[in-house]
């Protein structure tokens, strides 16, 4: 028998006993005592919180909260003792010793609130914030009590509290008191999961920032859950002696897409499209507005990549193939911050991070890392190359004030030397430090990249090495990386780097030069001034004027590629047939990076589909939908099929790349630059039925569809619009004339790829700029 069906064949002789056990119990017990034995009721009460923090000469006010087994009124009272603990405060000087009972009396509610009042004095003197323990303890039988809350006085008359001083002198005061502890802590990042259950983490590890992974959201997501995830983390990296808060970070690549409700805009090759840099400020001034309002102070976005190969997963999240383009929409980078450092502290601006740098959209096919077939592969370019079409953005970026950089995944291997020879990004010292904060003068801090330091080679390590390696933490250290991006292994970063330091690997001059850039980035935003946010924005999510936008970017975005005499716009009165799996599924033109890392298929998110935007544009229309096309079709109708890409991101949207195991059927598609069997099937039936037929293609790159453009009477690449679809329709009707042009080019044959505007022999189905 197979090891792996005998282990499984286990499982229910083990529930079968479980079940014959439990039967047997039951049967010895009288039947009053099986039913005290299931309505027994247990109570606890805990903190509302584990951190409170007060002002001396102010009262702390500790809130304690009911909770029963059944979620029922209490059937008895219960009753806690309290008492002020021996923390890092000296009773008596700094505070008044405390003790004593609460009680919550019978038929008392779950989540009734008592308070704890602690008073805390006003001794005058400069110090670092210092903490009293609160003890709790059941003074009551069937009561069970919480975690003890700690009350923190906070820091006070200290150099770097002072909001008059610069910033130079508030990093430069702040940075002498800190130890080798608090400075490695300020470099590390951890994932929200690996802290939520015990935010007491992010003291001890002295955290300097947290994530949010694509996907990973509080309960419920809401805005004003988001507020409160971020500010009991807060809380926790308040009750440090230093109080150095956290910065929280996310990718809100085309809007504050982990949010439900959020407004989700184009993706970037949409916006690209638009040549609009404009449209782009204002498109990331608004995601800004609504990521600042749930509470997060920092986006990992924009992505100013160049792509160069329409196989790459990513590909979507370029502005295009020409670096000109790329750099003329870095007016993404004030979007997020303001046109001057003063504005990183408004309520509706937010740290960039321009990414991936650099030259993760030139890796040649078939280098892929981590079984990819492009993405984080190899970059074989001269350094003149490099120069000339992968940094230009990047420069940009940096002059427009990007406060933040982000490496690559991919390496860089240098032709001027010999090829075969690729150094990764994460560990490329020439280009981090030599030329990004040397030459390009870049004075914000570069975050790595989801474990990013991982990968860099390390020839000591076996399948057993713990990640990340010593030779890995100071490589990357060394080269430049400020801050790392170690979702569930900060611990072990913290500890292999502190080792490094102490041998003499890593100086101290470097790890200060990066303590200083985060800690200035915090200081700008105002995260010392106002540590916590508040709920009173949280109305910017989804607004309306910001969906407002997002239609106006969508139809700006619309590139029409085909139009056989004019046959667009179309009569609003018309009798029209909508086909294809792309016109009604809202998951599918939002791509990637929406609600979940790759995206999801189906109804996901609020806003308008490509067929609500049909019904709204054309109130008199004779609409039929059938998604199959199995409806049937009148000859006289008019055809729009809409056809395309399911969601993806990353390596597992490379052509000829793994699937996507967790995601949906339609999801674990074989990933082409050619329609599926289905969508040439509904363009074939309803193109051949009808006498005018119109074609949109939802996808995050082009697709081949040259076989089948001679029934096609007008074809319009419609990208990833997001949420608001009706944009689409906006040009359809003529509500919005067509203004965009391709930001990348459209190949003829797969054969052809990958094909760029300048390449020697260039002959593509529609060429870069094209749009009628």
């Amino acid at each position: 028998m197979p090891t792996h069906y005998r282990r499984h064949s286990r499982r229910p002789r083990r529930r079968a006993a479980a079940a014959v056990i439990t039967g047997l119990v039951t049967a010895l017990l009288l039947p009053g005592q099986v039913a005290f034995a299931a309505d027994t009721q247990t109570a606890t009460i805990t903190a509302s919180q584990a951190f409170y923090q007060v002002s001396e000469g102010e009262t702390a006010d500790v809130t304690l909260v009911l909770k029963t087994s059944d979620n029922k009124a209490l059937t008895a009272a219960a009753t806690v003792s309290y008492r002020t603990g021996v923390g890092t405060a000296t009773a008596g000087t700094d505070y008044l010793t405390t003790s004593g009972t609460v009680t919550f009396s019978a038929d008392t509610v779950p989540g009734a609130r008592k308070t704890i009042r602690i008073s805390v004095r006003h001794d005058r003197t400069a110090e670092a914030a210092e903490t009293i323990p609160v003890t709790l303890t059941a003074a009551s039988t069937g009561l069970a009590t919480g975690a003890a809350p700690t009350v923190v006085i906070n820091a006070n008359g200290l150099p770097y509290l002072d909001k008059k001083l610069s910033t130079k002198q508030r990093v430069a005061d702040l940075l002498a008191r800190m130890n080798l502890d608090d400075k490695i802590g300020q470099m590390t990042q951890a994932e929200r999961a690996a802290v939520t259950d015990d935010t007491t983490k992010i003291a001890s590890w002295r955290l300097g920032s947290v994530l949010s992974g694509g996907g990973s959201v509080p309960t419920p997501n809401t805005p004003t859950a988001w507020v409160n995830m971020v500010n009991t983390f807060q809380q926790a990296a308040l009750s440090t002696p230093l109080q150095i808060p956290i910065i929280y970070g996310v990718d809100a690549v085309h809007g504050h897409g982990n949010v439900l409700g959020a407004t989700i805009f184009p993706q970037n090759i949409g916006l690209g499209a638009s040549r609009d840099p404009k449209l782009v400020e204002q498109v990331y001034h608004a995601t800004a507005a609504e990521v600042r309002a749930t509470g997060v102070p920092w986006d990992f976005a924009p992505c100013v990549c160049v792509t160069r190969d329409e196989r790459w997963g990513r590909s979507y999240e370029s502005f295009g193939e020409d670096p000109n383009l790329l750099t003329r929409m870095t007016t993404a980078v004030t979007g997020l911050q303001g046109r001057k450092a003063s504005q990183l502290d408004d309520p509706d601006r937010v740290l960039a991070t321009i990414k991936h740098y650099a030259g993760d959209g030139n890796t040649s096919y078939g280098t892929g890392d981590s079984g990819y077939a492009i993405d984080r592969g190899v970059t074989t370019v001269s350094r003149r190359d490099f120069t000339r079409t992968i940094l230009p953005p990047y420069i940009a970026g940096v002059r427009a004030g990007a406060g933040a950089v982000m490496p690559s995944f991919s390496s860089i291997d240098w032709t001027d030397d010999g090829v075969g020879n690729p150094t990764n990004m994460h560990a490329h010292k020439e280009l981090l430090t030599s030329m990004l904060k040397g030459t390009l003068g870049f004075d914000g801090f570069v975050i790595t990249d989801w474990e990013g330091i991982h990968q860099i080679p390390d020839p000591t390590a076996t399948a057993d090495t713990l990640l990340p390696t010593a030779a890995q933490v100071r490589t990357a250290v060394n080269a430049g990386s400020d801050m790392f991006m170690e979702p569930n292994t900060a611990a072990r970063f913290e500890t292999v780097l502190k080792g490094e330091v102490n041998a003499g690997r890593v100086s101290m001059t470097r790890i200060n030069d990066a303590v200083s850039r985060i800690l200035t980035s915090k200081f700008q935003l105002g995260l010392f001034d106002k540590p916590f946010a508040t709920t009173d924005r949280v109305d910017q999510v989804g607004s309306s004027q910001h969906r407002a936008l997002a239609r106006e970017a969508v139809a700006k975005s619309q590139v029409l590629l085909k139009n056989t005499d004019n046959v667009l716009p179309l009569r609003s009165d018309a009798k029209i047939y909508v086909a294809g799996r792309n016109a009604d599924n809202i998951g599918n033109q939002a791509g990637g990076w929406t609600l979940d890392w790759q995206g999801r298929s189906g109804a996901t998110i609020p806003g308008t589909s490509i067929l609500d935007g049909i019904r709204q544009d054309a109130p008199h229309a004779l609409i039929t939908y059938s998604a199959d096309a199995s409806a049937p079709v009148g000859k006289n109708d008019i055809g729009i099929v809409v056809v395309g890409e399911t969601p993806y991101a990353e390596g597992y949207g490379d052509v000829g790349g793994p699937a996507w195991p967790w995601g949906t059927d339609a999801q674990k598609e074989t990933k082409s630059l050619t329609l599926q069997p289905a969508d040439k099937a509904a363009i074939d039936k309803v193109c051949d039925a009808v006498t005018t037929c119109v074609v949109l293609v939802v996808s995050g790159r082009p697709q081949i569809i040259t076989g089948q453009l001679g029934k096609i009477d007008a074809l319009v690449a419609s990208w990833l619009p997001g949420s608001e679809g009706a944009g689409v329709a906006d040009t359809l009707f003529g509500r919005q004339a067509f203004t965009g042009t391709l930001p990348v080019t459209w190949p003829a044959t797969t054969e052809q790829v990958p094909v760029n505007v300048g390449d020697r022999h260039y002959k593509p189905l529609y060429p870069y700029g094209w749009g009628l």
